[in-house]
C-alpha cells in the first residue's frame, strides 16, 4: 500500500498532467497574461495579485470544477508495482469474463457483417451525403429495411455471463455455499447492509426533505419546496460542481435539473464543445458504419414504441450517430474493464499495424443501448448540449452497466446487491421465488442494465438518476429494484412460476421511486 502523502501527490501530479492537455488550460494561461496590462496588478505582489484576478472573473471556480471532475472520473494512482491492467480491473479471473465475452460480441458483430455482406464501414456516395445532410432533424421519417440486421446482444445473453462467474480460489463447496448465498450471483464481493446504507444515504432519510415524496412530516411540502428551489438558484449562480452534486441529493427541482446535471458533470457547451460535436456530425454524413444499423434497429424497437419518449427519435440517432464516431470517449477505456474491439482494414487481416478500433468511440450498441439518451432529451433540446451531458454520465455511469467488473457500481456489484439485500429482508419471499423457478434477478436485471429507463415514468426516472450523480454511485438502482420486490411482495407470494411472478412486476410506471427508497431502506425493521 502507498502511504497518503505519496498516493496524493501522484493524484495531483495526474490530474495537472492531463488538465495541461485542454482548452480550460491554454484559456487559464492567455486570461493570466492578458491580466498584466492591468493597473491592479502590482510587480511587488505579482502571483497573488493574477491569483485574485483569475478568482474574481470565476477562472478559478472553472479550474475547481475540472479538477473536481477528474477527481470523480479518472481512478486513483494504483501501487508502482502493480501490473497497468490493474487499473482497468484488479481481478484476473473478472479480466479473463471480460475478454471471453468481448470475443462473443465481435464474433456476433462479424458473422452477421459475414452473412448480410455489409461492410464494417463505407464512404457514403456525394448524393447520399447531400440527402442525409437534408434530413439530419427527421431521420426518424426514414424507413431503412433493418428486418435482417439483428441487436449483436440482449442484456439476458449478459445475464447468462454473470451467472457462470466463479472466483477460482473461493470455497465454493456445497456446505461452504449452503449457508451463504442462494441467488444467481455466485462471486465474493463486498457489498452494504441496511445499516451501512442508512449511513451512506442519510440525507434520504425519513426525516430529511426531498423532492419526489408528497407529505413531509415536520415541514409542509410547498414550503421546504421553495426553499429548496431558492437554494438551489444560488447553486446555479455558484457554478460549483461539489455544492450541485450535495444538492441533488435530495432531488433537483424540474426547472433547474438540467443546469444542475451539467454542472456536477462539468458539462459545460463550450463553443469547441458545439465544434467538436459538429465534426462528429459531418463523420456521420461521409461514411456509413454497420453499427449505424444496429442503432437505428435499436430505437425502432425501444424508444419509438415508447409513450414517453417516441418523440424523442430525431434526436436519439443524432446523439448516438455521433457518439459512434467519437474517439474521445476511447479515454474511459482507461479505467473500464473492457477493450475497445478492434478490426482489420480490408485484406490486412491479422495484421497488427492495420488494424482499428470499430466502432471508432469502441462502444458496440446492445438492445436498450438508446434508452440511456431517452430520459436526457427531457432536459435538453440543443443536440450538441444533450450529447456532451450524455457522454459524460456514459463515461462516469453507463458503461459499468454492461461489463464485467468488481467495482462497486458495476452490474456484478448491483446483481450481489440486490439478491443480498433481498434474501436478508425478505427471506421468505426469496426462497418461494427460488423454489418456483423465478430467481429474482432474472426479473430484476433489465431494470438495473439500463438503471430503470424506460420502466419508471419519466419524472420517478429522473428522481431516481438526481440521486445516481448526487452520490456519484449506481447502487441505488438495486436497493430500488430490491424494494420493488418489497412493495409487490405479498403478490408474489401468491405466484406460482415465472411468468406470472413477471406479470405481477410488468409495469412499473406507476411507482413513486423516493417513498418505496427510504421505506425499503429506513423503515425496515433490522
Amino acid at each position: 500500500m502507498m502511504d497518503e502523502g505519496t498516493e496524493l501527490s501522484l493524484t495531483i501530479a495526474q490530474i495537472v498532467q492531463r488538465l495541461k492537455a485542454t482548452h480550460l488550460h491554454s484559456q487559464i494561461e492567455r486570461q493570466a497574461k492578458e491580466c498584466l496590462h492591468r493597473p491592479e496588478i502590482q510587480l511587488e505582489s505579482l502571483k497573488e495579485d493574477v491569483r485574485n484576478f483569475l478568482k474574481a472573473s470565476g477562472w478559478e471556480r472553472k479550474l475547481q470544477n475540472a479538477v473536481y471532475r477528474e477527481l470523480h472520473v479518472q481512478p486513483l494512482p494504483s501501487h508502482h508495482a502493480a501490473p497497468p491492467e490493474h487499473a482497468k480491473e484488479p481481478l484476473a479471473y473478472m479480466r479473463k469474463a471480460q475478454v471471453n465475452w468481448e470475443k462473443r460480441i465481435l464474433k456476433s458483430l462479424n458473422s452477421m457483417c459475414t452473412e448480410l455482406g455489409v461492410p464494417l464501414a463505407r464512404k457514403r456516395p456525394a448524393v447520399e451525403q447531400k440527402e442525409l445532410a437534408n434530413k439530419w432533424n427527421e431521420m426518424g421519417t426514414d424507413e431503412p429495411d433493418l428486418s435482417r440486421f439483428r441487436p449483436v446482444y440482449a442484456p439476458k445473453d449478459f445475464l447468462e455471463v454473470l451467472i457462470s462467474l466463479r472466483n477460482p480460489n473461493h470455497d465454493s463447496s456445497e456446505e461452504a455455499s449452503a449457508k451463504s448465498h442462494w441467488g444467481l450471483i455466485q462471486v465474493p464481493l463486498h457489498d452494504r447492509d441496511i445499516p451501512q446504507m442508512r449511513e451512506a444515504y442519510s440525507e434520504l432519510s425519513l426525516t430529511t426533505g426531498q423532492l419526489g415524496i408528497d407529505d413531509h412530516t415536520h415541514v409542509p411540502p410547498d414550503l421546504f419546496e421553495s426553499e429548496h428551489i431558492r437554494i438551489g438558484k444560488k447553486v446555479v449562480n455558484e457554478q460549483d460542481s461539489a455544492a450541485a452534486q450535495q444538492y441533488s441529493r435530495q432531488g433537483c427541482p424540474t426547472g433547474l435539473r438540467a443546469d444542475l446535471w451539467a454542472l456536477i458533470l462539468n458539462s459545460t457547451n463550450e463553443p469547441e464543445d458545439v465544434m467538436h460535436y459538429e465534426q462528429l456530425k459531418a463523420g456521420v454524413i461521409h461514411h456509413d458504419l454497420l453499427v449505424d444499423n444496429l442503432i437505428y434497429k435499436d430505437v425502432k424497437l425501444t424508444a419509438s414504441n415508447d409513450d414517453y419518449y417516441f418523440v424523442f427519435e430525431d434526436f436519439l440517432y443524432q446523439v448516438l450517430l455521433c457518439f459512434s464516431r467519437d474517439t474521445a470517449v476511447l479515454e474511459h477505456f482507461g479505467y473500464n474493464s473492457a477493450t475497445p474491439p478492434k478490426s482489420y482494414i480490408q485484406g490486412k487481416v491479422g495484421v497488427e499495424e492495420f488494424a482499428v478500433v470499430y466502432p471508432p468511440n469502441g462502444v458496440i450498441p446492445f438492445h436498450g443501448f438508446s434508452m440511456y439518451v431517452a430520459p436526457l432529451c427531457f432536459l435538453y433540446n440543443e443536440p450538441s448540449k444533450l450529447y456532451s451531458v450524455f457522454r459524460e454520465m456514459y463515461v462516469r455511469y453507463f458503461f459499468r452497466l454492461h461489463s464485467v467488473s468488481s467495482s462497486t457500481s458495476g452490474i456484478v456489484s448491483l446483481c450481489l446487491q440486490f439478491e443480498r439485500l433481498l434474501q436478508t429482508h425478505l427471506p421468505q419471499l426469496f426462497y418461494h421465488l427460488r423454489e418456483i423457478g423465478a430467481q429474482p434477478l432474472r426479473i430484476a436485471f433489465k431494470w438495473m442494465v439500463r438503471a430503470f429507463s424506460g420502466y419508471l415514468s419519466t419524472d420517478q426516472l429522473l428522481l431516481l438518476w438526481d440521486r445516481i450523480l448526487g452520490y456519484d454511485s449506481l447502487e441505488i438502482v438495486a436497493v430500488l429494484a430490491a424494494a420493488v420486490f418489497a412493495f409487490r411482495a405479498e403478490n408474489l407470494m401468491e405466484v406460482t412460476s415465472l411468468t406470472s411472478a413477471e406479470a405481477v412486476l410488468a409495469d412499473l410506471s406507476t411507482l413513486k421511486v423516493m417513498p418505496l427508497i427510504q421505506i425499503f431502506l429506513f423503515a425496515t425493521v433490522i
